[in-house]
């Protein structure tokens, strides 16, 4: 065997990449002391690039096909070889494939709250989260700014710097954008459009770009939904009719029976507020007018009956008392009884007619 052929069947003369990780960006082609046949036959599939490096200087970047490593496939690697040999010799150079296609189902989110200026509500401070794609557009780029000399490299390594370039982006554009927090449900394609462009040209320094961006959602913090459920129940509870019936049917949707006596009893009492609401605005819904404080009412008249000779006599008025007394047929001895009282007593002891008694009669007149 000659020394050519010996060189001939030293080394392998395929080189190729097929990868089932799928989350695998840049590998690189393993080979001891990274000696490569001239001639060698290099494969690259659909949804890959081969970038040559040699004596650490990029030299080419080959597309999907099939290629013979020659000198007129090499213009830039035979420059920088100097091929000067007769013979067929290897040369000492790196390959490293890089995959091209999408990396889908990417996530993304805010780990610190945004702040942002809302026209409604003032300040306020928003969370998001979502999914996006990265795509290697430029192999030679990635591997310069990215990969460097690493053998082989996942998404992994670069997601955190994207989500990091991401949140970054997605704050600048949603606390310019204007958007009310409200709105934004409703505008979340128009948002993700507008932060997939700011990102995309940010990323594209480094080789990559993102032609997906979704916002999945936009969320406030819990105090300031729990306002926002507030707001939303004062609204329904300005038509009370609507509210009474509501929480009738929530009562009897929860406790059954039990829920409908609740229910009945609550649109007993919204009705009884309702009347008393009306009654007190007046015919024409004007407030009534402020009434005259009454005076209290009259002091009860009692009537009295009296025991004499074991008998009972009336009733008397107490004007008729006062004769009784005048003329001595009432006694502070005598036995009297109005209603109410307990029992029978002296007239002497019953305050309201001791005092017939003690008013002496005026002087008379003179001449009499």
């Amino acid at each position: 065997m000659g020394i050519l052929d010996f060189l001939s069947g030293e080394f392998i003369d395929v080189i190729e990449w097929t990868d089932d990780s799928r989350d695998t960006t840049v590998w690189r082609f393993e080979r001891e002391g990274h000696e490569i046949k001239y001639g060698a036959k290099l494969t690259v599939r659909e949804g890959q690039a081969a970038v040559f490096v040699h004596e650490g200087q990029l030299a080419d970047v080959f597309t999907p096909g099939l290629y013979m490593l020659e000198t007129n496939n090499m213009p830039i690697l035979t420059t920088l070889q100097h091929w000067d040999h007769g013979f067929k010799s290897p040369f000492k150079s790196e390959i490293y494939f890089v995959n091209t296609t999408r990396f889908t189902d990417l996530k993304w989110g805010t780990k610190n709250p945004i702040m942002c200026r809302d026209p409604e509500f003032g300040p306020v401070r928003l969370r998001a989260f979502g999914t996006y794609t990265v795509k290697v557009t430029d192999p030679a780029r990635f591997l310069v700014e990215i990969v460097g000399t690493d053998g082989e490299f996942t998404m992994d390594e670069i997601s955190y710097q994207i989500r990091n370039i991401i949140v970054q982006e997605f704050s600048r554009t949603i606390a310019s954008s204007g958007i009310p927090v409200l709105d934004m449900a409703a505008n979340t394609r128009e948002l993700g459009k507008l932060v997939a462009t700011e990102l995309s040209a940010k990323v594209a320094e480094y080789g990559l770009t993102t032609p997906e961006f979704y916002i999945e959602n936009i969320s406030l913090p819990p105090a300031v939904e729990q306002a926002l459920d507030k707001r939303t129940s004062m609204g329904l509870v300005g038509d009370l009719g609507k509210f009474t019936q509501f929480s009738a049917a929530e009562a009897m949707a929860k406790g059954g029976e039990a829920g409908a006596g609740m229910g009945a009893g609550l649109g007993m009492g919204m009705g009884m507020a309702m009347a008393n609401q009306m009654a007190q605005a007046g015919p024409w819904g004007a407030a009534p007018a402020q009434s005259a404080i009454a005076p209290p009412p009259p002091p009860v008249e009692h009537v009295w009956h009296i025991a004499q000779g074991g008998e009972t006599k009336g009733p008397f008025s107490k004007a008729d008392m006062g004769k009784m007394a005048a003329d001595g047929s009432l006694t502070r001895e005598t036995y009297v009884w109005t209603p109410g009282q307990d029992g029978w007593m002296h007239a002497d002891d019953v305050a309201e007619l001791a005092q017939l008694f003690t008013i002496l009669p005026p002087p008379p007149p003179p001449g009499a």
